[in-house]
């Protein structure tokens, strides 16, 4: 399958990084602010085709509905990807400046945990979306294993 131009000139993973984000949020003095934060990045995730949102997509363990569609052009991994809630599009976006335009093996080395540990932002997530929040995370490292 073709990757859509659109996800290959997304800004996750080139311009927006998990440094990049990391540095943004900690300007911010409180959590509202920086979930405000979260939520403009997940306005600025390239826009799933509807017919994309099956339940082949779905990720299950998430509390809102999430829909990833990986694609893989010259060695790099793209993601097609789309909530119902805005602060998971947020965390969907987070998890794409890490992800996105990435080999499967950068994707496979690329420490998560230690990221969202710095961002200091599971525990200030509801349990139902810090799972969520995982399973996205489980279902792009198998994709990633499987390109590998």
């Amino acid at each position: 399958m073709s990757t859509p131009e659109h996800l290959v000139a997304s800004p996750f993973g080139s311009s927006i990084t998990p440094e990049e984000i990391i540095d943004t949020l900690s300007f911010f003095d409180g959590w509202e602010e920086r979930y405000k934060y979260i939520i403009d990045l997940g306005k600025q995730l390239p826009v799933m085709d509807d017919s994309l949102k099956t339940d082949a997509r779905l990720i299950a363990g998430c509390q809102s509905q999430v829909w990833i569609e990986p694609y893989s052009v010259e060695g790099k991994l793209y993601f097609d990807v789309a909530s119902d809630a805005f602060i998971v599009s947020g965390l969907l976006a987070v998890v794409m400046a890490a992800y996105n335009s990435k080999t499967p093996e950068q994707v496979l080395a690329f420490d998560m945990d230690a990221f969202f540990g710095e961002l200091d932002l599971l525990k200030h997530l509801s349990p139902t979306r810090g799972n969520g929040l995982r399973s996205m995370v489980a279902r792009i490292r198998q994709v990633a294993q499987a390109a590998g």
